[in-house]
């Protein structure tokens, strides 16, 4: 454990900056937080240094602070900085929402040069950040959803005070459904892969407005699905109150799953306390917050993580033995039948370990032997049998290709599972083996995937699979693959399903 950061280093270190031409001035200053720098410079010394941080064992991938009036809010807050203050990261991407604008389809880019605080400005990363608005035109230029924004301004003095010269990009989700919060993570993922030396900061309060102990029961169950790492089961969780499990879910849940992709396999609370606590008059309607951590440790990577019974690199042994097989297509036949009849995710109840581990997989689903839905999780993000649960349910409900399945029609749906290895980089497109490897592709933001069968489906020639791949799944030049412009990952499937019993 590090020796706690002095006053000289920690806080006032950092002048006042002058205005900037090209600069947001804050709006909250005076009324959520201190507007007299060296009050709010104490504020802060006085909430990172009560804070006490262990070691967090890895590297820090993303985390969760609360966005309250800082008095509140503040203390807690200091538990995330302060654990990224010994990463001393460069760039920062706050993920927030807009409180006041609900607008379908929107996340808001925040695009001025910097952003003004008491204490100083903080830089925007325009590289970073262009690549967001680049990467799907629902991201864009919306200065109106930063006005009086607390999830966004709130994190500024503490990353002012903490992190000299890093810079941010600052995402306000302006609706917060799961198809924009996946569109989000996926975007984080891709813009991020690439980069060093950043942290993906999700701005948050807990369940509002309840008495105290009411409240404290809510939040700490949903602190062990944080503590769980699923981010599909903290969505899902995120719904069952009007009051909200988290204000922040659909950016909570964006920035989890988005660092599970980037590596991430551990998650870490810090703390956890809510308005009650600081302010006992108000423990009659109270407002929760937490700390969190999602953490890449060496070594215990869940993506790679070898399973026992797995496949070679030649395929020699299969991944799953029969009851294994058997157990997972239960759970998606158990799955799609309870979510259509309730609407409620079924719990596998699985001892098996082999089920637990991280791996991914398609479901696929047919109907008279026509294809009626198909959706996978190519990277592993999470337990084998948890997502074979909620692909089942995706590929019944959210194929955009197809109207949802209805219950009448399940009997007549034959379920197909393909589980699938870790993906293994290569540079030489020879080593692609038809009817073996499934293959991605990735340029840019683009990419595309085949499952291996989708060879013998077709019965394509290597040239057709790779070329139909780059132009009709990834939009890239056929000849992507063979000119090395695109990166080509292979990985074996094993694939199964009810017709075989």
């Amino acid at each position: 454990m590090k020796k706690l950061f002095s006053i000289a280093v920690f806080v006032f270190a950092f002048s006042m900056l002058a205005p900037q031409a090209n600069a947001k001035k804050p709006d909250l200053a005076g009324v959520w937080y201190k507007s007299s720098p060296d009050l709010l410079r104490k504020d802060i010394c006085d909430y990172l240094s009560a804070a006490s941080i262990g070691d967090t064992g890895g590297e820090i991938i993303g985390c969760i602070a609360p966005h309250a009036g800082i008095r509140f809010s503040g203390p807690i807050a200091a538990y995330t900085y302060k654990a990224l203050a010994y990463q001393k990261p460069t760039k920062i991407i706050v993920v927030g929402f807009s409180h006041k604008l609900h607008i379908p389809d929107c996340v808001a880019v925040f695009s001025e040069e910097k952003f003004e605080t008491p204490i100083g400005s903080v830089s925007v990363d325009a590289n970073i950040s262009k690549k967001f608005i680049d990467y799907n035109p629902k991201f864009r230029e919306f200065p109106k959803a930063f006005v009086s924004e607390n999830s966004i301004e709130l994190q500024l003095p503490f990353i002012t005070s903490v992190f000299k010269g890093a810079e941010v990009v600052l995402l306000a989700m302006c609706d917060q459904d799961k198809k924009l919060s996946q569109l989000v993570s996926d975007a984080l993922y891709n813009v991020l892969k690439s980069e060093k030396d950043f942290v993906i900061v999700a701005s948050s309060d807990m369940c509002h407005y309840m008495p105290y102990f009411e409240a404290e029961k809510i939040d700490k169950d949903t602190i062990e699905v944080i503590k769980k790492f699923d981010a599909e089961a903290f969505y899902s969780s995120s719904l069952k109150t009007k009051h909200k499990l988290m204000c922040g879910y659909g950016a909570v849940y964006s920035v989890m799953r988005a660092s599970r992709l980037l590596g991430a396999n551990e998650s870490i609370v810090l703390k956890y306390a809510n308005s009650g606590d600081f302010e006992p008059a108000t423990k009659n309607r109270v407002v929760g917050y937490v700390s969190a951590l999602f953490v890449k440790k060496e070594g215990q990577s869940e993506n790679t993580k070898n399973v026992s019974s797995g496949k070679n690199e030649e395929g020699e042994k299969d991944m799953l033995n029969e009851s294994q097989r058997k157990e997972l297509l239960n759970v998606a036949r158990d799955t799609i039948k309870l979510y259509l009849e309730t609407g409620q995710r079924f719990v596998p109840k699985t001892t098996d370990e082999t089920l637990k581990t991280t791996m991914g997989a398609f479901v696929t689903l047919h109907k008279n032997g026509r294809l009626r839905g198909c959706i996978g999780r190519i990277i592993a993000t999470g337990p084998l049998d948890l997502t074979v649960r909620d692909m089942a349910i995706a590929s019944a409900t959210e194929d955009s290709r197809f109207s949802p399945i209805a219950l009448d029609e399940l009997k007549d749906i034959d379920i197909e599972i393909s589980v699938l290895s870790a993906m293994k980089k290569i540079t030489d497109h020879e080593q692609i083996v038809m009817g073996k490897h499934g293959v991605m592709v990735e340029e840019s933001f683009r990419s595309g995937i085949y499952l291996p069968q989708v060879a013998d489906e077709t019965g394509w020639t290597k040239d057709e699979f790779m070329n139909n791949l780059c132009a009709n799944k990834a939009g890239i030049s056929p000849n992507s693959w063979k000119n090395g412009s695109c990166e080509i990952s292979v990985f074996t499937a094993e694939v199964f399903g009810e017709k075989e019993k």
